[in-house]
């Protein structure tokens, strides 16, 4: 069966006479799930259910449950605080532990709705003046934070069963706009943007990455990194990156154009996947007549990025908890 380099979502809860033959043609190599596609426990199995059924595969199904502003699942599932919120008064050890428990909690919360993927770790490098947009979703300001507590949410996830995903590789800390808005243009010098790219290289073994749609002038003045040939390049060289590279959403207002051009440029600079999220069918078309089948060694890498999911290892919930209740109450008052 032939899938395309793709990832889409849908407009709501199931999906449409329409989506439902637009997706058994085009074969998207996944599918990423917001607000409006989650209904109770019930619904979201219903929905992650179809949603394989229709294309015949089990197909990888993404969500952002980092915590905090970014969580799709709210009420009844568990409400969290920021990521650095949470670890604020943790020493590094401490914090790296409860994050693991953490996403390993948020892992069991995702598996048992059929979702197996999730956009987290996030391992930008927090500065003072990093845009609101980002900050309290990075996990520290340095490398011997961040570093250490990225590689623990990994674990959370693998353990949990549940595929997670690097963003935003190299690294979006330094930027002081919204790219969901505007594109972020970072004039720091390649000494600078040494510790933004040192979380990434220490976590290059994740599965998979989403690109920052961030320009970095020092390297590249022209293009964001997402359309950038050298960036992508010192993400597999100087970073050593080497799992399934996705685009961050090309819907984003700091990308221009015609979603057509975004795609072929977002592939020629070395991207592996296309992800498109506001689930506008004329947009999911256009980019569908423009992505090619997933082929090549960017079909090796989504294979493998697949042959990391595994069942989930014993966990128990009510003890996580207990515990995570306990560390919320520790760092709230930190």
């Amino acid at each position: 069966m032939s899938v395309s380099a793709a990832i889409f979502g849908l407009e709501g809860r199931m999906p449409t006479a329409r989506e439902r033959a637009f997706f058994q043609d085009v074969q998207p190599w996944g599918f990423i799930l917001f607000d409006r596609n989650l209904g109770d426990a019930q619904d979201i199995r219903a929905l992650t259910e179809e949603l394989r059924a229709l294309t015949g595969r089990n197909v990888p199904i993404l969500i952002d449950q980092e915590g905090g502003r970014v969580q799709r699942l709210r009420a009844p599932w568990r409400e969290w605080l920021p990521p650095l919120d949470f670890v604020a008064g943790l020493g590094v050890d401490q914090a790296a532990a409860a994050m693991e428990l953490r996403y390993r909690y948020i892992a069991a919360e995702l598996l048992d709705l059929g979702i197996d993927v999730n956009c987290a770790p996030m391992v930008d490098v927090a500065r003072d003046d990093t845009h609101a947009f980002l900050r309290n979703r990075c996990y520290g300001m340095d490398l011997q934070a961040v570093a250490p507590i990225g590689r623990a949410v990994l674990r959370g996830h693998l353990t949990g069963g549940v595929l997670p995903i690097m963003k935003h590789i190299p690294g979006h800390g330094l930027g002081l706009a919204d790219s969901h808005e505007e594109l972020p243009v970072v004039d720091a010098s390649r000494t600078e943007l040494a510790t933004d790219f040192a979380p990434f290289a220490a976590l290059a073994d994740c599965p998979m990455a989403m690109t920052a749609h961030v320009t970095y002038s020092a390297i590249d003045a022209d293009r964001c990194a997402t359309l950038s040939r050298p960036m992508i390049d010192l993400i597999r060289g100087e970073i050593g990156f080497d799992g399934l590279l996705m685009t961050d959403d090309l819907s984003m207002k700091a990308l221009g154009g015609a979603f057509e051009t975004r795609v072929t440029q977002s592939l020629e600079a070395g991207c592996d996947m296309i992800l498109h999220c506001n689930g506008d069918m004329d947009e999911m078309t256009a980019i569908a007549s423009a992505t090619p089948a997933l082929s090549g060694k960017a079909a090796e890498r989504a294979d493998a990025a697949l042959g990391a999911r595994r069942a989930p290892e014993p966990f128990d919930m009510e003890a996580a908890r207990a515990e995570l209740d306990r560390l919320e109450g520790v760092t709230a008052h930190a």
